[in-house]
């Protein structure tokens, strides 16, 4: 049976008690017999006196001055060993000894221990999640083209119109799952920080005409007008690629979830709050975000609009997770602004090469 360490007696005042007793006894008896030439029983006497009285000094001092600590320590020992933990701002320790110092060093271990259970479990959560997300992402386009292929083999492949167009339907499914696959590698890497920016200096004009390039085609199919508001060439240092990867997540959304006719608008102005930064914002005259759902679409799978990501078959709902990864890696700002059926807003700040002006060279 185990013995409880901790009860109303302290052995280890006891046991101190004893040692010291028996040290100033025998050293009281021995004085006493050879420098006071006091008689040998006398001598017993004095010495055992001396071991009771000094023992039960011992006993008390060291009692009363490390017991209750030594609960506490042992309290908080338990709490941990337990995961129970609590706030011990209201402890107190008077005597700034060692017992004193080792006390203080224990509630930082418990609080560091209790930070790496909470984030352990936001790890468990986050995991679990992720797998339920990848889960029924996967599911969609994986059932979608087993159905296709089933109806092929069972006797549709003979028909010329209907193999066609169900093949093309599965080939649509597949480059769902490649684009599927192709953002959960890389916000994985963004998540775990494998990811490094290469941060370098280049004119953010250049890259936004770039990326206004690139979505024309699509921005013209979905009749949508795509434009550029940039007043000043701006300088900017940032990582190109990833902020080209932005740029085209926010311009590829603002087109996706616009109307016929709607407008997209990209473009560059100072920074009203720093000097030193400017915001490129991405502006749509689409359906817009409700405001209960506006911090929640920079999460994971998260589709304001979950048709139209489907009908054409390129929506992961990872594009604006990757957004605030990014934009959260080069310490920079991400602001959402939006009224439903009127536009939306997403904007962002990047560091200027030139600190000390406003803005670079005008444009011709």
């Amino acid at each position: 049976m185990r013995k409880k360490p901790f009860q109303r007696s302290s052995r280890l005042a006891f046991r101190s008690a004893i040692y010291a007793g028996l040290l100033i006894g025998i050293a009281a008896g021995v004085a006493a017999k050879f420098l006071l030439n006091t008689a040998f029983t006398n001598s017993l006497l004095l010495g055992g006196g001396m071991f009771l009285l000094s023992g039960i000094i011992v006993y008390v001092i060291i009692y009363k001055q490390q017991f209750s600590r030594l609960e506490t320590l042992n309290q908080i020992n338990k709490n941990i060993l337990n995961k129970r933990f609590r706030d011990y701002e209201e402890l107190k320790t008077k005597n700034h000894d060692e017992l004193d110092y080792l006390i203080k060093q224990t509630v930082r271990a418990s609080k560091t221990v209790e930070r790496e259970i909470q984030r352990l479990n936001r790890i468990e959560n986050y995991r679990k999640e992720f797998i339920g997300d990848i889960s029924h992402e996967l599911k969609t386009p994986i059932f979608a083209i087993q159905g296709f292929i089933e109806t092929l083999l069972n006797g549709a492949i003979d028909d010329a119109e209907v193999n066609r167009k169900f093949l093309e339907k599965a080939m649509r499914n597949v480059n769902r799952l490649i684009y599927l696959t192709k953002d959960l590698m890389e916000i994985s890497k963004l998540e775990t920080g494998e990811l490094k920016s290469d941060i370098q200096d280049f004119n953010l004009k250049e890259l936004i005409v770039e990326v206004v390039n690139i979505l024309q085609y699509k921005a013209d199919k979905a009749d949508v007008l795509l434009k550029t508001n940039i007043p000043h060439v701006f300088s900017v240092s940032a990582d190109r690629n990833q902020i080209k990867q932005v740029l085209i997540n926010l311009v590829d959304n603002a087109i996706k979830y616009n109307v016929e006719g709607g407008k997209v608008t990209v473009g560059v102005k100072s920074w009203a709050e720093d000097e030193s930064r400017v915001l490129v914002y991405v502006k749509d005259t689409g359906i817009g975000i409700s405001q209960q759902h506006i911090e929640r679409v920079t999460e994971r799978f998260f589709r304001v609009d979950k048709s139209r990501s489907r009908e054409d078959g390129e929506g992961t709902g990872l594009g604006l997770a990757i957004v605030k990864h990014i934009i959260k890696a080069h310490d920079e700002e991400l602001f959402i602004e939006s009224t439903p059926k009127v536009s939306s807003s997403f904007s962002f700040t990047l560091s200027k090469v030139d600190r000390t002006s406003a803005e670079a060279e005008l444009t011709n």
